[in-house]
């Protein structure tokens, strides 16, 4: 027998790196959290693993890195995290789209949308983002997690009326809370633009939380004001803000939303290829033509799709079309929307055509978007890295399958600063996925959203085995982790 020098080596397997790099056969040794050796096959030696698996026929490639998700309070109080870690995520970036768990505290009324994304009232109990490092660190979620702090949440915590501009004394507040959250390990600051709870900002006082990042380090991260219409011009709001703070800034789930707009990433990805010769600009995007989030009546214009993911005061109506809930109630789509609320909703706002456009450009990394809390939620929550390396790299062929890895782990660890993470090598963390390339597929769907993906044979986190044989492993062994 030879000598168990490494906790676990996978043996034979396909390395996809997570840098773009061609794939090449290899063995990987893991002891204790790192990535020992990375060798050809036989490379290793005479050593041995405690456990050895051989990846024959598969792929060994970073864990991935999901960078767009609302997964702050799922991590809490669903540490187990199976809709993500079921489909090879590794790495959570929560706090998203101005809209974080911390640093607050609320009591009296329930949160107002966006924020009932992530829970209810009494979910709302940190005062400090290092109050909810310490909740996560407790809780030991099956993936990483890091996390922005996001702008509704600022302005709730220190405005009397956040239907205004904050003043330079309320500014001053969000900056102390914002500074806190850095220190305590946050890796940037999102807005939500569109959102009725940041909406009311203008740029002055965006630029004057973000301008905070540029010291401290972290990347400024926005749901633009507008994606339908006005998109270009929320783009030049997007370069000219992160321009004036003097930060990197990452565009969240870009779209062209609304049948209007159908077509015209024609026209916003080269603008975007254009500020990225003058500023550090990065985007995120999810494999679906349909976005979610809340259920806002002024949103529904009777052109689109939209099907009810949760409703408070007629949660029977969860999973049904809201235009056959509006002809079962005989009255208007926007009405049946009031009466729903709150709820959330799925809206079918985009072109297949813009979805793999904005796919397929290079500097486009992989965000999921993905609502934990909704009863019926958009499949992305469970299905979209596996729907990016099976259906759109493997059968559409948008992309090789180095550069969809890439797209999903190097590119996102370079562009949010998570040092040794994203990439197979010697030295780095061992958040590893091993996959089957044919089989590999999202089995979630509209219709049935709530299902663990095919082809994920194995996920690491840490060095341990969170997810071998389609069923979670005894061990949690993610951690709060922040810009290197």
């Amino acid at each position: 027998m030879p000598k168990a020098n490494y906790d676990i080596i996978l043996r034979n397997g396909e390395v996809v790196d997570g840098t773009g790099a061609p794939r090449r056969r290899a063995d990987v040794a893991v002891k204790g959290d790192r990535i020992s050796v990375v060798a050809e096959p036989g490379g290793i030696g005479d050593a041995g693993g405690a456990r050895e698996i051989d990846a024959t026929g598969r792929v060994i490639s970073p864990g991935f890195i999901d960078t767009h998700t609302h997964d702050d309070n799922a991590v809490l109080i669903g540490p187990d995290m199976i809709p993500k870690i079921s489909q090879g995520v590794t790495t959570v970036i929560a706090g998203n789209c101005g809209v974080s768990l911390a640093p607050i505290t609320l009591s009296g009324t329930e949160p107002p949308p966006p924020l009932n994304l992530l829970g209810g009232l009494e979910h709302f109990r940190f005062e400090r983002v290092t109050d909810y490092v310490e909740a996560v660190t407790a809780a030991k979620p099956r993936t990483n997690i890091a996390n922005l702090i996001g702008h509704s949440t600022l302005r709730l915590a220190c405005m009397d009326d956040i239907g205004k501009k904050a003043s330079a004394r309320e500014i001053d507040a969000m900056r102390d809370r914002l500074a806190e959250g850095l220190d305590a390990g946050a890796i940037g600051f999102s807005t939500g633009l569109y959102y009725k709870t940041n909406a009311a900002a203008d740029m002055d006082e965006v630029v004057a939380l973000a301008e905070l990042l540029a010291d401290k380090g972290g990347v400024y991260v926005t749901h633009m004001r507008d994606e339908h219409d006005g998109i270009l011009d929320s783009l030049q709001e997007t370069f000219e803000t992160a321009n004036r703070a003097h930060v990197p800034v990452v565009i969240s789930h870009h779209k062209c939303a609304g049948p209007n707009n159908w077509g015209r990433s024609r026209e916003t990805l080269p603008v975007i290829d254009e500020a990225r010769k003058r500023q550090t600009v990065g985007l995120d995007a999810y494999p679906y033509p349909a976005g979610s989030t809340v259920l806002e009546p002024d949103w529904v214009d009777e052109e689109i799709r939209i099907l009810v993911t949760w409703s408070t005061p007629h949660p029977e109506k969860t999973g049904q079309d809201l235009a056959d809930i509006a002809a079962e109630w005989g009255c208007s789509q926007r009405d049946a929307a009031v009466r729903l609320n709150p709820a959330g909703a799925i809206y079918f706002q985009m072109a297949e055509e813009d979805v793999r456009r904005i796919l397929a450009y290079p500097p486009t990394m992989i965000g999921s978007d993905g609502l934990p809390h909704d009863s019926h939620p958009h499949p992305r929550l469970w299905g979209t890295f596996p729907r990016v390396l099976g259906h759109y790299c493997r059968d559409a062929g948008l992309f090789t399958l180095e550069e969809a890895v890439h797209k999903m782990t190097g590119l996102s660890a370079e562009t949010f600063g998570l040092k040794d993470r994203g990439i197979v090598r010697e030295g780095a963390f061992a958040d590893l996925v091993v996959f089957d390339p044919d089989s590999i597929a999202d089995r979630a769907t509209f219709e049935n959203p709530k299902q663990t993906a095919a082809g994920i044979d194995l996920v690491m986190v840490n060095g341990t085995e969170a997810w071998a044989d389609g069923e979670p492993t005894p061990l949690r062994s993610g951690r709060f982790i922040s810009r290197a």
